[in-house]
This record gives C-alpha cells, sequence and structure tokens, in this order.
C-alpha cells in the first residue's frame, strides 16, 4: 500500500492565463502540455521534477467558492493502486471524484488525492487524462527549481495527531519528526510525514487552540478549513534564484535587520555570506547535519491562501523548530504589516 512518489500537484485557480504566467514567466516553469473537456482545461508545467498542474473552469468552481486558488491534489504513485485505496478507505478517507478512469481518496480539506500506479514514465505527462503535449521533453526540464522539498498542509487545532495517524495508516508516510512552538502569545504544533522513498514529505501544522488566535487561525479562516498552506521548491543556489525570481515579479516576505545581526553570531560559517542573505532576506539554520537556507513568497492570490518557498539544504535533513519558527515568525510579521 505504500506511495513512492508525488506525480503532481493540481492547482485550482480563477485565472489560469495568471497562474501560468506567474510559474513559466517568473519562476521559470515550462508548459509541457494541455488537457480540455467540457468542463475544465488544464495545463501541465515541469521543472526540475516538479509537475504542476494548473485547472480552470466549472469543475473547480465548488472548491474555488469555499477555499479560493490553491491545492486541490496531491496525485501519489503506488506500488498497488487497489491496496492503497483499501488502507485508505478503511483509515477514514472517502471515495473521491477523480478523471474518468482513474482512483481518488479524500485528503483533509476540499484536497483529494489521485493514486496512480508507480513507477510513471519519465517525460511523458502524468496517465491520468488525455494530455496533448505542447513541447518535447527529456525526463527533467532544468531551471533554478529542482523538486518539490515539502508541502505544508494547515490543519484545524486539535486534528494534527489524528491526520498525521491517518497518513501512516492510509499510505505508509511514518512520523519523521515533531515540534511545537511557542511565540507567546500564540502557539504552533507540527508533525512531518515522509514516505519510506523520502519522496513524499507533508510538515503538518495546527493553531494551539489553548493560545491566542494567530497566524493558521487566519488561513483557516480564508480557506474555509484545512488546504496546503504552502509548496516548498528545493534549488541549488538560493541567492541566485531569489534574485532572479524576484527581478522576474515574486514577491518575498522581508526580514529584519537584527536577524542577520544574530545571524552572525550564531553561524559564523557564513559570514562571508551574510551580506547577500541579509540583501535577499534569506532566513538560516542548521542542524546536525548541514545548513538550510529558505524564503517565502507572498501569496499572488486574492484570498492570500497558497504561498511558496524556496529551500537550499546544504547538508540539513530536518524540519527543526528554528526552521518551523522561522515560517511563523516571517509569516506572522508580514500579516500584522498588512493588517
Amino acid at each position: 500500500m505504500a506511495v513512492r512518489d508525488i506525480a503532481h500537484v493540481e492547482l485550482y485557480t480563477h485565472d489560469s492565463q495568471s497562474s501560468v504566467n506567474y510559474f513559466t514567466a517568473a519562476m521559470g516553469f515550462t508548459k509541457a502540455a494541455e488537457y480540455a473537456d467540457h468542463d475544465r482545461s488544464c495545463v501541465l508545467l515541469r521543472q526540475g521534477e516538479v509537475r504542476l498542474v494548473v485547472t480552470s473552469g466549472p469543475a473547480t468552481s465548488r472548491f474555488l467558492e469555499q477555499h479560493g486558488d490553491g491545492i486541490a491534489d496531491i496525485a501519489l504513485t503506488c506500488d498497488d493502486v487497489a491496496a492503497t485505496r483499501t488502507a485508505a478507505l478503511a483509515a477514514g478517507a472517502l471515495p473521491a471524484i477523480a478523471m474518468p478512469g482513474q482512483v481518488a481518496v479524500s485528503g483533509f480539506g476540499g484536497v483529494r488525492h489521485t493514486l496512480l500506479p508507480h513507477p510513471g514514465t519519465d517525460g511523458e505527462p502524468p496517465a491520468d487524462r488525455a494530455w496533448t503535449t505542447v513541447a518535447n521533453l527529456s525526463s527533467t526540464v532544468d531551471g533554478r527549481i529542482g523538486g518539490l522539498d515539502h508541502l505544508a498542509i494547515c490543519l484545524e487545532g486539535g486534528s494534527l495527531g489524528e491526520r498525521a495517524d491517518f497518513y501512516g495508516s492510509a499510505f505508509g508516510l511514518a512520523r519523521y519528526s515533531s515540534e511545537y512552538v511557542d511565540t507567546g502569545g500564540q502557539g504552533m504544533d507540527s508533525i512531518v510525514v515522509r514516505s519510506e522513498s523520502g519522496k513524499v514529505t507533508f510538515t503538518l501544522v495546527a493553531p494551539d487552540v489553548k493560545k491566542s488566535p494567530g497566524q493558521l487561525d487566519a488561513f483557516l479562516d480564508r480557506n474555509s478549513g484545512a488546504g496546503v498552506q504552502h509548496l516548498a521548491f528545493s534549488v541549488d543556489e538560493i541567492i541566485e534564484a531569489t534574485r532572479e525570481f524576484r527581478a522576474k515579479g515574486v514577491e518575498f516576505l522581508s526580514t529584519p535587520g537584527t536577524y542577520y545581526d544574530m545571524l552572525q553570531e550564531r553561524f559564523p560559517g557564513l559570514s562571508d555570506e551574510i551580506a547577500d542573505l541579509r540583501a535577499e532576506h534569506v532566513l538560516a539554520d542548521r542542524d546536525e547535519w548541514g545548513y538550510l537556507l529558505q524564503l517565502f513568497s507572498r501569496s499572488p492570490y486574492e484570498r492570500n491562501t497558497l504561498f511558496f518557498e524556496l529551500i537550499q539544504r546544504r547538508g540539513s535533513r530536518g524540519f527543526g523548530s528554528a526552521n518551523i519558527r522561522a515560517l511563523y515568525e516571517a509569516v506572522e510579521r508580514d500579516r500584522l504589516a498588512v493588517e
């Protein structure tokens, strides 16, 4: 029943052309294939190992009305589709609407999981619909983005452990780490679950219901429940990627200068890079294996539902409390500035 990889993630959007332009013109994705039927229009985008489907049309209207622009499907490849479906239903999932001839189950909020056989075919569109290829593609499409490091999923307070157990029973995603972040008046729990292959990583986060409402509560309100908060794209050189994406229109969250004054003391090994990190507002952390550099975008969508992360791992394997706190504090600063 184990899942192996993420076949693709599917974004439902009110404005397909604007979303496609954002990913291609600003973030370097390539349009690979198209699909259309009576109630949906889909564009498959590729970069590195990432496959992103952008979909609009009548079939998306219910999701968009409730949740706004966001990820509606995290499609997973499985050793045995039928056995995985059976395990997911036994763990509490419900059958979900899928493309004709495909199998899907509910995940969280309005997000489903289409289940596809493993392995897929390198260089070919996902085998879930009759795509029309629009580009001559090799197995990968080179660019700044190499892969999908993880997906961050925001859940209702009090549901974190139950949902982590569900992903273990349904898909074989084991608990990798857990952290609690206390920012004084607010709090956030997190559990990271990961496939044995290492190709599927979900960072599950939820607000502490005993604390004051904060940014996660605000996301849950805007999204009308649980949803994908952000996609984390892996890059080899975050400074160069950030400069390029920023110049092409991607807006990133800012970081106060005092952060970099303290960073100099925390990580003297990064002293030669502090000026570049400061200029691009890139955050840094370290675990026992190495460094991690990261930066978060603002949401390009009207309801401020989905945003993106660039992450460069220099040996780091973890999702320590400092990393999770960095995200929380960066988004909180931006939220308070907007308000």
